[in-house]
C-alpha cells in the first residue's frame, strides 16, 4: 500500500495528470487480495447474518462430546428396547406406540456419527448434499414423531383410566398400528419442504451443512417452520395437557369395586409414572427447544443486536439441542419402568 502512495506522489511531483486507468493499474496488486478477502467474508456472513459473525467455537467441543454420549447410550438402550418388544408375543396398543417411538429414536441415533464428525471437524461436511438433507430430516422426523407417539400413548392411557370399558372394547392393536402409520405419513409429508430448504454452502475451504436454509430463503423457512411447530408441537402438547388433567382428576377420586384392587392400583401407579416421565421430557427437552429456536429465528428476521444474536445462537445450538438429543432415551426409560404393560 505504501508503494502505491509513493508512486502517486512521484507522479504529482512531476506535474503529471494521473488518469483513472493509471490509478486502476496501480491498485491491481491490492485488488486481487481485497477481492479474495471480500469473497471469503461474503461467503461466511451470508450463512448467518449480513452484519454479525457468530462465535461458535463452543460447539466444536460440546456437540461432539454430547452427541457421542447420546449415540452410545441411545444405541444400546433403544436397541435393547426394540429387542424386548420383538420378543413379546402379544402386543397391546401401548406396546405398539412404544415400539414405533423406540424405532424413531433408533433411526435418529444412527445418524449421529455423521454429525459427530461434522462438528469435530469444525463444521466441514464431506458427505454431500443428499446426506446433509437426510441427516437434518431425521432430526426433525425424530423430534415430531416422538411428540406424536407420546401423544398417542397419553391419549390411550387417558382412555384406559377415564373410559376403561371403551378402551378395552374399542381400542385394539390393529388400530394402534393404523394410527402409527398415519403418524409416519403426517410427519413425512410435513417435512418434505424441509428437504427442499436444507442446503450446503461454502465457507473458506469448508462445506457447511445447514440445519435451516440459505440466507436468501430464511424468511420463507421461518414461516414454514412456524406452521410445522403449531401443527406438530403446540396442538399435541395441548392434547397431552388436557389428557393428563383429566387423568389426574380421575386418579384423585376414591376408587371402588374392582378398580380399587391390586390390578387397579398397579395400573394407576403406572399412569402416574407415565405422566411424570412425559411431562419431564417436555419440560426439559421439547418446550425449551422450541422456545429458544423461536427466539433465534425471530432475532435473525428482525436483525437484532449482534451480541443478543450470539447469546440466542449459543442457547439454540448447544443447550437447545442437547436435551432434544437425550429425548432419544425416552422409550427406554418408559419401557424399563414397565409403563407399557397396562392397560390392555
Amino acid at each position: 500500500m505504501g508503494a502505491f502512495w509513493e508512486s502517486l506522489a512521484t507522479s504529482r511531483s512531476k506535474g503529471c495528470i494521473v488518469s483513472c486507468r493509471e490509478v486502476w493499474s496501480l491498485l491491481a496488486p491490492l485488488r486481487g487480495r481485497d477481492m479474495d478477502a471480500l469473497n471469503q467474508s461474503t461467503t461466511f456472513t451470508s450463512v448467518f447474518n449480513s452484519s454479525c459473525r457468530f462465535d461458535e467455537e463452543f460447539k466444536y467441543i460440546l456437540l461432539p462430546v454430547s452427541y457421542s454420549l447420546v449415540f452410545v447410550v441411545g444405541f444400546v438402550l433403544n436397541a435393547a428396547a426394540l429387542w424386548m418388544f420383538l420378543q413379546m408375543r402379544l402386543w397391546n396398543p401401548s406396546t405398539v406406540f412404544m415400539f414405533h417411538l423406540a424405532l424413531s429414536d433408533f433411526l435418529y441415533v444412527l445418524s449421529l456419527p455423521t454429525l459427530i464428525y461434522y462438528y469435530a471437524n469444525r463444521s466441514h461436511w464431506p458427505f454431500g448434499l443428499a446426506a446433509c438433507k437426510i441427516v437434518r430430516f431425521l432430526f426433525y422426523a425424530n423430534l415430531y414423531s416422538s411428540i406424536l407417539f407420546l401423544t398417542c400413548i397419553s391419549v390411550h392411557r387417558y382412555l384406559g383410566i377415564c373410559h376403561p370399558i371403551k378402551a378395552m372394547t374399542l381400542v385394539k392393536s390393529r388400530h394402534a398400528h393404523l394410527v402409527c402409520g398415519m403418524v409416519w405419513c403426517v410427519v413425512s409429508v410435513c417435512l418434505v419442504p424441509n428437504l427442499i430448504f436444507v442446503t450446503t454452502s461454502r465457507r473458506d475451504n469448508d462445506t457447511l451443512c445447514h440445519d435451516t436454509t440459505s440466507q436468501q430463503a430464511f424468511d420463507e423457512y421461518v414461516d414454514y417452520s412456524s406452521v410445522v411447530m403449531v401443527l406438530l408441537f403446540c396442538v399435541p402438547f395441548m392434547v397431552i395437557v388436557v389428557c393428563y388433567f383429566l387423568m389426574a382428576r380421575t386418579l384423585c377420586r376414591p376408587r371402588r369395586g374392582l378398580s380399587g384392587g391390586k390390578q387397579g392400583n398397579a395400573s394407576h401407579q403406572k399412569s402416574i409414572k407415565l405422566i411424570i416421565v412425559v411431562l419431564v421430557v417436555f419440560a426439559v427437552s421439547f418446550v425449551p427447544f422450541h422456545i429458544t429456536r423461536t427466539l433465534y429465528y425471530t432475532s435473525r428476521v428482525l436483525d437484532l443486536d449482534c451480541r443478543f444474536l450470539n447469546i440466542v445462537n449459543f442457547t439454540t445450538r448447544s443447550p437447545g439441542r442437547w436435551p432434544v438429543s437425550t429425548a432419544a432415551l425416552t422409550p427406554s426409560c418408559i419401557s424399563w419402568l414397565g409403563i407399557t404393560t397396562a392397560p390392555k
